[in-house]
């Protein structure tokens, strides 16, 4: 990796591209510490400092803005309401005629859905940026903490407008921003700004376990959870690298004097076919309680039980609903991401066929089977990977989003092998382009 990026940087036309991925990357770090107008920022860094090292509900997004949204930026929301649209609108098409239509039509259908995505992401940021603001306002944001009411001093309607205006516009920049690495910097761009902020968390996180520890001063907690980290990236980057590969023989066709197919290929089946996506829907699905719970009045006995029960990232209940309930989005998303019928139906019309298969719907059964033989160790994989490490490190005294935790290092692991994929392809593009010259 370190030679590629290496390699890269003597490359005139890529170091262009990394240099403007990093200066892109340092104005967005930069707005993750520009306070939103309205806020007492004092305040809030009291709050921040005081604050315990589980984040409750809102611990997952602070995780992906950076640490931003506690902080109360411009860039707060960072880029989770982007996240959440394109979800939402990769499931609609499944639903939707028309959206389905437009993922058919290539290059200008994905444009009209771009055109969407970025449409429920300014209403996602509106509709976020009135809860944090709200939250913030009652001083449930910072629970425990005696200035937490005085977050937002002036709580007139002007005030709390602009608050939700300017973090609406703070996520409008954060996709701009990340659309402009896509275009003309390394890899995928809202998954470089995804990365970086989980990895801005790594020193604060790392440094707590240490002041924490009691072993040598801390440094026996610190590099045993450096050691388990490692292990844990080798088992992420060795199972998201395995792959299931279904031969596929295309016939020989003779048109005119020339002859097409009779050629060899693959097709690739991944054993983690869902990636982060069924992590970060469990997640989303468990906060919807707590959330209720949270904004609930009275003491009932169901807001008990959940405050008891689903809001604490190390009870058995919460564990056992946590890993069931990524099991299932696991299946969910795969079944709606891959139409084995759609793969088979494309293969016949191209005269392909899996060796030892009929072509048509036997080949669509086949697939089906071996996908769903597949699925069942990426989503066990997923779920161990997803509460192994929480579990694992609570005895260190980290959070539930702590940087080795499992949504974070699946992210972490899974952009950074695309990134490096990215820069090696268009290395060997060059070396290619300067043999033939």
């Amino acid at each position: 990796m370190l030679t590629a990026f290496a390699r890269a940087f003597k490359t005139p036309d890529l170091r262009k591209k990394l240099l403007f991925t990093l200066g892109i990357i340092v104005i967005y770090r930069l707005g993750t510490h520009v306070p939103i107008p309205g806020v007492n920022y004092k305040n809030v860094q009291t709050c921040v400092d005081n604050a315990s090292q589980n984040q409750g509900l809102f611990g997952l997004v602070n995780m992906m803005s950076g640490g931003a949204l506690l902080q109360i930026t411009i860039f707060a929301l960072g880029i989770m309401p982007y996240i959440t649209a394109s979800i939402i609108l990769q499931l609609l098409t499944v639903v939707i005629p028309r959206l389905e239509a437009l993922k058919k039509e290539g290059q200008a259908g994905t444009a009209k859905i771009t055109q969407y995505t970025r449409y429920l992401t300014i209403a996602l940021a509106i509709l976020q940026g009135t809860g944090l603001v709200a939250t913030a306002r009652t001083g449930s944001l910072f629970q425990g903490c005696p200035v937490a009411s005085q977050i937002v001093p002036d709580q007139s309607i002007f005030v709390t407008m602009t608050m939700v205006i300017t973090m609406t516009a703070g996520t409008a920049c954060v996709m701009w921003l990340g659309e402009l690495i896509t275009d003309r910097g390394i890899g995928n761009g809202m998954s470089i700004l995804m990365f970086i902020s989980i990895a801005a968390t790594f020193p604060a996180a790392l440094w707590a376990i240490k002041e924490s520890g009691s072993l040598a001063d801390g440094w026996i907690e610190f590099g045993t959870v450096i050691a388990v980290g490692l292990v844990m990236v080798g088992l992420v980057v060795f199972v998201e690298q395995a792959q299931r590969r279904i031969p596929v023989q295309y016939a020989k066709r003779m048109i005119g004097r020339r002859s097409y197919g009779g050629t060899s290929t693959y097709i690739p089946l991944k054993v983690n076919q869902a990636g982060i996506i069924p992590v970060i829907f469990a997640s989303s699905l468990l906060y919807i309680p707590a959330l209720v719970a949270q904004f609930a009045g009275g003491n009932s006995g169901w807001k008990q039980w959940i405050d008891a029960n689903l809001t604490k990232g190390d009870h058995p209940i919460y564990i056992t609903t946590y890993f069931v309930l990524i099991v299932f989005f696991a299946f969910f998303y795969v079944a709606i991401s891959f139409n084995p019928e759609e793969v088979a139906d494309n293969m016949k019309k191209y005269g392909g066929f899996i060796p030892g298969i009929r072509a048509g719907r036997p080949t669509a059964e086949y697939l089906s089977y071996v996908l769903n033989r597949i699925t069942w160790p990426g989503s066990l994989y997923l779920g161990l990977i997803a509460l192994v490490p929480t579990m694992a490190l609570v005895g260190f005294g980290a959070n539930q989003n702590f940087p080795f935790g499992g949504t974070s290092i699946l992210i972490i692991v899974g952009v950074g092998l695309e990134t490096v994929k990215q820069i090696e392809s268009q290395l060997q593009q060059r070396n290619y382009e300067g043999f033939l010259r």
